[in-house]
């Protein structure tokens, strides 16, 4: 009895994960929010964080040392050492950001203006927030008079922008970098302060184009990880992103027992990966002891003169070592092996998979992993 009951608890805390496997809300937003995915993603990763109160405030301003420091994790150098000295005239080494800053100037994300002021305290104008995206990139060269071009074919209030901010809003255009919020559609707003939705979109954006164009510092320190394991086929490496294609088989070590005769629909499993995911290159895709969880989908009981036992299993969930749980959907169908010649023409053999035995499972939808940390775009 209290096996059942254990049982039940167990399937229903595994649904609960699977039906919100960030663990991660807030109160004051839903998916409806335009920013959210990004601000879903960033909680994850790290990057952004919520109020004590269980809120985001997606309409706030954000101050120029907290984007700082934002940018920096997004762009995954919150550790890098560097020595890089800062000269601005109102930051001091016990500045709570000081440290972050100087790896900004290092990175050329920010100019260190010498004698000049960096403001901390202020908030941080979109044009700014725009800027420091642009900065962590390698960029195709434009002319003045292209870019001047397309910003004036782009955006009402082109005249408004002030100058040293032209090139990198034309560049930030052409990337895609540009954040509008609903209802500004066609305006720049250089020197409106950017709220923490809107810098949540610009600093998503830029870690996807970073992960493929870094610029020449961060592309020094931003290295792909290496390891041996089960070589999965037709990985396309861009950058430092991997991309699993949807029909990719992959092995998982089952830790539940699923079968023909003991199994029933919506029954949760837990399984592990065997080994190291790498793509034929040994860049490390997912690595070996992660979580998989999902649920029996589809039972057919052996029957004898009549059908063998059969089970379809679907994978729902993929909890990786740094502890980020992503939706990774893929199929397995279970039959029965080594059937001999009576069981063929009389049918009725069961299929059962015990702890420990590995079974493939067909990938459903495409995966984009980040090959210098492993987290799971969804």
């Amino acid at each position: 009895m209290f096996k059942k009951i254990w049982k039940g608890f167990f399937a229903l805390v595994a649904m609960a994960i699977m039906s919100n496997p960030a663990n991660a809300f807030y109160t004051d937003m839903d998916e409806t929010h335009w920013a959210y995915q990004s601000i879903k993603f960033l909680t994850e990763v790290g990057v952004v964080v919520g109020y004590p109160d269980g809120t985001y405030k997606p309409d706030i301003p954000v101050t120029r040392a907290e984007f700082a420091s934002m940018a920096i994790k997004a762009l995954g150098q919150e550790s890098a050492n560097v020595t890089q000295e800062i000269h601005f005239n109102d930051l001091t080494p016990d500045f709570w950001a000081y440290n972050i800053i100087q790896k900004a100037v290092y990175f050329d994300l920010i100019p260190d203006a010498k004698g000049e002021s960096y403001r901390p305290y202020d908030s941080v104008t979109r044009a700014e927030a725009i800027n420091i995206a642009v900065n962590a990139l390698t960029t195709q060269q434009i002319s003045q008079e292209k870019a001047d071009d397309i910003i004036a074919k782009s955006y009402q209030d082109y005249e408004q922008l002030p100058a040293w901010f032209l090139m990198a809003a034309a560049k930030a255009h052409v990337l895609d970098l540009v954040v509008v919020m609903p209802g500004n559609e066609g305006k720049m707003e250089a020197m409106r302060p950017a709220n923490r939705a809107e810098v949540a979109q610009i600093l998503y954006k830029m870690m996807q184009e970073a992960k493929l164009n870094p610029n020449a510092k961060l592309a020094e320190v931003m290295q792909k990880r290496v390891a041996e394991g089960f070589i999965v086929d037709n990985v396309k490496v861009q950058g430092s992103i991997g991309i699993v294609p949807a029909g990719t088989i992959f092995p998982i070590k089952l830790e539940t027992v699923v079968g023909s005769e003991v199994s029933n629909v919506t029954d949760v499993y837990t399984a592990k990966t065997p080994k190291n995911y790498v793509t034929k290159e040994k860049y490390l895709l997912i690595s070996e002891n992660s979580d998989m969880k999902g649920q029996v989908k589809y039972v057919q009981r052996g029957k004898l003169f009549k059908q063998q036992g059969e089970v379809i299993i679907k994978n729902e969930l993929l909890v990786t070592p740094n502890d980020q749980a992503v939706m990774v959907y893929g199929v397995a169908t279970l039959t029965p092996d080594k059937i001999g010649f009576w069981r063929k023409i009389f049918k009725g053999k069961q299929v059962i998979t015990k702890p420990g035995e590995i079974v493939n499972i067909r990938l459903l939808a495409p995966i984009k992993i980040d090959l210098t940390n492993g987290y799971i775009y969804e």
